[in-house]
């Protein structure tokens, strides 16, 4: 049986941290689902298509990735796609305090789908799409820290 797991996120936009962790991820299961959800409580740059589109394009050298979108509640959705485990990045102490929230929520909607953590590597812990379109917005450099369609998608946004 393929181990499935799902590596959820708003990706707005898909930084190189978020695909260092599909990269690691992608050593240790056989299929990903690098999954965009729409998350009521931000307001996206990009949408939900745009984002697909970037992720796709950026991670078509992983031949077991494949990128998807949902809304709802994660756990159905992994749920619907036979996942068994959700793969989500921490980069420092206080992702972790947000994650364990989120998880043991996620266990009580479904004991049998595993959380894993990825510790993000040390060169993009400071990493967020926040501060990446901050930057963007500003016309800083941000060739290190986002794929280069990614970066062009950005300037396009911030003309």
């Amino acid at each position: 049986m393929a181990s499935i797991a799902v590596c959820p996120g708003s990706f707005d936009p898909i930084t190189y941290g978020h695909l260092d962790i599909i990269h690691r991820g992608a050593k240790v299961f056989d299929q990903i689902y690098v999954t965009v959800l729409n998350n009521s409580s931000k307001t996206a740059l990009f949408t939900p298509e745009e984002r697909i589109k970037m992720i796709s394009e950026v991670t078509k050298d992983i031949p077991n990735v494949k990128v998807d979108s949902f809304q709802g509640l994660l756990m159905d959705y992994a749920k619907n796609v036979g996942a068994s485990a959700i793969i989500r990045g921490l980069r420092a102490v206080s992702d972790f305090e947000y994650e364990m929230q989120i998880t043991s929520m996620n266990r009580v909607l479904n004991e049998d789908i595993e959380t894993f953590f990825i510790m993000t590597n040390n060169q993009y812990s400071f990493l967020s799409s926040s501060i990446v379109k901050e930057v963007a917005k500003y016309n800083g450099d941000i060739g290190e820290l986002v794929p280069p369609t990614v970066a062009d998608a950005l300037r396009d946004k911030f003309k």
